[in-house]
C-alpha cells in the first residue's frame, strides 16, 4: 500500500465519521473532501473543480427544476389524490396504493419531492379511514426510494453511476435499462409492505390527540384586572411570550366576544386570555403583571383551540426550510406565521415546555393553532408542509397540460433522439420556465443545493481512488476475501457493503466511494461492469435501516410518531428481501460475464 494510496483511505475514514456524526453539514463535508485532496495535489486543480461542471450534477439539479414544474402546474397533485382515493378505507390496499403512487412518482421526479407532496393527501386519507398515519408512512417514503431505481433520473446515484462509467470509457445505463429488476424490486417490497411489514409497524397515536392530555396541565386562563400593566398593550407589547414563556391561545371579551390572539390586539380591562405555560410562569405573570390567576376554567380546551375561527393542525419543515437548527424565538415564528405553536414531536417524543427555545430539527412535527384563514399562507411560503390537504389557488391548472408535454419531450429525446440525458434533462428545465410552469426564483429555489454541493464535492474522491490506484488496492482485497465463494458472492457482498455505507452517508456519497471499486472488481474478473455497478447502485438505494439513511424517511418520522429502530424492525427484512432478488435476477438481466 501507497502513501497515497493510505492518505485517500484515510480521508474516507474521516468523511465517513463525519457524516454519521452529524457535526457537519454533508455538503461542507463534501467540500472539505474537495479542498484536501486539491490542496495537497491527490488530484488537480481541474479535477477537483470538475464535478460542478459533470454531467450528472446538472442532471439532478435540472430534474429538480422538472419537478417543480409538475407540482406548480398540480400535475404531482392530481395524480396523488386520484389514484390513492381508489383504495378505500382498507389498510393493506391503502398502503398498496399509497406505494405504488408514490414509486412511480419518484421514477420520474426527485424522491424527496414526490415524498412531500404526496404527504398531506395520506394524513387526509389516514384521518378519513381512521388508520394510524404511522400505519402508512414509512410505506410511503420506502417506495419513494424503490421507486427511484425505475429510471435513470429516478434517483442521483443512478446518474452518478452512469457518468462514472462514461468517465472510465465503459458502457453506459439507457433511461429504462433500470426498469425491468426495479420494477421487480418495486413489485416485491410492495408485496413485503402489504403481507409481512406492516405487521411490524407501530400504531401511535397522533401528535394532537398525545398533546392534548399533557396541555391540560399547562393551560389555565387569567382575568386581566383595571390595575394591570397590561391593559392598554398589545399582546406584542405584553412580552407575554418573549419574558413569561406564556402563549395566549384565545381572548374572551366582556365574557362572550372571542377575539383572535394577533399580535396588534389590544388588551382590555376584564379580558380573560386562555394561556400556555408552566405554573412557575404564571405565578411570575400574576406578581410582576398584576394579573389574577382563574381557579376554574370556564371555556373547554378543545373548543379554545379548534372552533370557527381557530383550527388545531400539524406542519413539518419543508427539505428546503431554512431553519434547521434556529429556535422559533430565533425566526420569530409567532410574528412570521401568525401560529402558536402547543407541541413538538421529536423521534416519538412530544415537547411541550419552553418551546420557544427548542433548536428545530428536520423530521420535527409542530402542532399549531390559529387562523383558518392563514394556512394557506404557510403552506404557500414553501417553509412548512401542512399535514391536512390545503386548497392552494396558486396552482397553475391551466399549465398542466404544458407541464406533461415538456416532461415526455425529454423522455423522447432520451429514449428515441438518442440525446444525452443532461442535455434533454436541461431542455427541458429550461422549457418550464419559457412556458410559464414555474419562474426563474421558483426554478432556482427549488434546486436541492446541497445535494448538489454534496455530489460535486464527492466527485473529486472518486477521481482520486482511480488515479492513486485505492479502488484497484480496495478491489483486490474485497476479490480476495470473497472470490473464493465465487462471483456471486462477491455481488452480494457489494450490494451488501453499499447498503451498509448508505446508512451514515448519503446515497450519493456512497455511490462516489462504491462505484470505482465495483468497476475495479469486474474489470480484474472479467466481468460486466455494468452488472456489478447496478448492484452497487441498488445497495445504495436501500435506506431502509435508519431514518437518517435518507431525507424521504426523516421527513415523515415526525409526523407519524417514529422511532429510531421503527424503521431497523420493518427495513431490515425489506434490505434482506432486496439482497436475495439482486444475487438471484441480476444475472439474468445483467449477464455477468
Amino acid at each position: 500500500m501507497t502513501f497515497e494510496i493510505g492518505f485517500v483511505l484515510a480521508v474516507i475514514l474521516v468523511a465517513v465519521i463525519l457524516f454519521a456524526t452529524e457535526k457537519l453539514r454533508v455538503d461542507i463535508i463534501a467540500l472539505l473532501v474537495l479542498l484536501t485532496l486539491a490542496l495537497t495535489g491527490i488530484v488537480s486543480p481541474t479535477e477537483a473543480f470538475s464535478g460542478f461542471s459533470s454531467p450528472a450534477v446538472i442532471t439532478v439539479w435540472a430534474v429538480y427544476i422538472v419537478s417543480a414544474g409538475l407540482f406548480k402546474t398540480g400535475v404531482a397533485d392530481i395524480l396523488g389524490q386520484k389514484i390513492i382515493k381508489i383504495a378505500g378505507n382498507s389498510e393493506p390496499r391503502l398502503i398498496a396504493a399509497i406505494m405504488l403512487t408514490c414509486g412511480v412518482m419518484s421514477a420520474f421526479m426527485n424522491n424527496i419531492g414526490a415524498t412531500a407532496v404526496l404527504l398531506p393527501a395520506v394524513v387526509g386519507i389516514s384521518r378519513q379511514a381512521k388508520i394510524p398515519l404511522s400505519r402508512l408512512l414509512i410505506p410511503l417514503s420506502f417506495s419513494s426510494l424503490m421507486g427511484g431505481n425505475m429510471t435513470l433520473i429516478g434517483t442521483p446515484p443512478n446518474v452518478l453511476a452512469s457518468s462514472m462509467l462514461a468517465q472510465r470509457g465503459l458502457p453506459t445505463f439507457s433511461f429504462f435499462d433500470f426498469t425491468p429488476l426495479g420494477a421487480i424490486i418495486f413489485a416485491a417490497g410492495i408485496l413485503y409492505m402489504v403481507l409481512i411489514g406492516r405487521h411490524l409497524l407501530p400504531k401511535n397515536e397522533s401528535l394532537e390527540k398525545a398533546s392534548l392530555s399533557r396541555l391540560r396541565e399547562y393551560i389555565s386562563e387569567i382575568r386581566i384586572p383595571a390595575e394591570s400593566s397590561l391593559v392598554g398593550k398589545t399582546l406584542n407589547q405584553s412580552q407575554l411570550g418573549a419574558q413569561y414563556d406564556l402563549s395566549v391561545l384565545s381572548i374572551l371579551r366582556r365574557d362572550k366576544v372571542k377575539v383572535l390572539p394577533l399580535p396588534d390586539i389590544l388588551i382590555r380591562a376584564e379580558d380573560l386570555l386562555t394561556v400556555e405555560g408552566t405554573v412557575e410562569q404564571l405565578l411570575k405573570a400574576k406578581e410582576q403583571l398584576g394579573v389574577q390567576i382563574e381557579s376554574e376554567r370556564k371555556l373547554n380546551i378543545v373548543d379554545v383551540l379548534d372552533n370557527e375561527d381557530n383550527h388545531i393542525f400539524e406542519a413539518t419543515l419543508s427539505p428546503r426550510a431554512p431553519f434547521a437548527g434556529k429556535t422559533l424565538r430565533e425566526i420569530l415564528f409567532r410574528d412570521r406565521y401568525g401560529f402558536t405553536t402547543l407541541a413538538i414531536w421529536r423521534q416519538g417524543e412530544v415537547i411541550t415546555e419552553r418551546l420557544r427555545d427548542v433548536r428545530l430539527k428536520f423530521g420535527d412535527t409542530l402542532l399549531l393553532q390559529g387562523s383558518r384563514r392563514r394556512i394557506g399562507a404557510m403552506q404557500k411560503s414553501g417553509d412548512f408542509l401542512v399535514l391536512e390537504p390545503v386548497t392552494l389557488e396558486e396552482r397553475r391548472k391551466d399549465k398542466i397540460f404544458l407541464a406533461i408535454g415538456i416532461s415526455a419531450l425529454v423522455l423522447g429525446l432520451v429514449t428515441v433522439g438518442g440525446f444525452n440525458i443532461a442535455t434533454a434533462m436541461l431542455i427541458g428545465a429550461v422549457s418550464m420556465v419559457l412556458t410559464g410552469c414555474l419562474n426563474m426564483d421558483e426554478a432556482y429555489q427549488s434546486i436541492e443545493w446541497r445535494s448538489v454541493f454534496l455530489i460535486a464535492g464527492m466527485l473529486p474522491l472518486g477521481i482520486a481512488m482511480e488515479t492513486t490506484g485505492t479502488a484497484r488496492f480496495l478491489a483486490e482485497n474485497i476479490v480476495s476475501l470473497l472470490g473464493g465463494f465465487g462471483p456471486l458472492a462477491i455481488l452480494a457482498g457489494l450490494t451488501l457493503f453499499a447498503g451498509l455505507v448508505t446508512e451514515p452517508m448519503s446515497n450519493a456519497a456512497a455511490t462516489v466511494l462504491i462505484v470505482p471499486i465495483a468497476i475495479d472488481i469486474a474489470l480484474g474478473l472479467g466481468a460486466s461492469p455494468q452488472a456489478f455497478v447496478m448492484a452497487t447502485i441498488i445497495g445504495a438505494s436501500t435506506s431502509f435501516l435508519t431514518p437518517v439513511g435518507h431525507q424521504a424517511n426523516v421527513l415523515v418520522m415526525g409526523p407519524g410518531g417514529y422511532r429510531f429502530f421503527d424503521y431497523t424492525r420493518v427495513g431490515f427484512w425489506l434490505n434482506l428481501l432486496i439482497l436475495g432478488l439482486v444475487v438471484l435476477l441480476l444475472p439474468l438481466f445483467w449477464p455477468l460475464f
